[in-house]
């Protein structure tokens, strides 16, 4: 039976070498983002390396726009196996001073979207062989005076806040649906990431081996939460 995978907030770096590595896996792969230019860029790259692919445009921070998508990836790919989730949003850079929308648009991509999916999503989930949902978070959102200190002087405390909530969310996701035997699986990456707009030119990480250490969490099943540091 085919599997798919959709890629939540595909862009250069850890989006695209999971969209590769479960593709060469035998996932049909949907890329989900907001520019249609970077989704056809990434369609046509997994279809010259003979992976399915698919893109779908839409705002993930809209929790009916991103239940919709899923409903649009069924009818072109087939029924949704796995939801990896990268989109962040970091507009409350300082939480004394940003406004409403701008703290809602952090929180509201961080966690309400991927919930809206999640839930359009899991009448799938609940049925399909080896049904994940897989979440890429940063460091901010530990819960450390040091972590705090960055996230005031960097300015970004709406994207601290909204990395903790999503953290959170990975847990109760994990305890909810383990009886569905959906997993539930959290990477938090400590440091840049190589070819991302965070990368100075002094990045450490290698996008492929966060892919690689999905694969391992998605196939053994076990731990809901690992640590990639440089």
């Amino acid at each position: 039976m085919s599997k798919t995978i959709v890629v939540c907030g595909f862009g250069p770096g850890i989006s695209t070498a999971v969209a590769e590595k479960f593709g060469r896996e035998g996932f049909s792969v949907a890329l989900v983002a907001r520019r249609k230019d970077k989704l056809d860029e990434g369609v046509k790259a997994l279809e010259a390396k003979g992976i399915r692919a698919a893109g779908f445009q839409g705002d993930l921070g809209d929790p009916a726009r991103a239940a919709g998508t899923i409903r649009e990836v069924r009818a072109t790919l087939g029924n949704i196996t796995a939801i990896q989730w990268n989109a962040y949003s970091g507009q409350a850079g300082d939480l004394t001073t940003a406004s409403p929308e701008a703290i809602r648009a952090d929180f509201d991509v961080a966690t309400s979207g991927l919930i809206a999916m999640v839930q359009a999503a899991l009448p799938d989930l609940r049925t399909a062989d080896g049904a994940a949902i897989l979440v890429t978070n940063g460091g901010l959102g530990k819960i450390d005076p040091g972590v705090d200190a960055m996230c005031v002087q960097w300015g970004a405390m709406g994207l601290g806040v909204a990395n903790a909530e999503k953290a959170k969310l990975v847990g109760l996701l994990s305890e909810k649906l383990k009886g569905d035997r959906v997993y539930v699986g959290e990477i938090t990456v400590m440091g840049s990431v190589k070819g991302t707009a965070f990368d100075s030119g002094n990045a450490t990480i290698d996008p492929a081996a966060v892919a690689e250490k999905f694969w391992s969490l998605y196939t053994s099943r076990t731990d809901v939460r690992a640590v990639f540091a440089a």
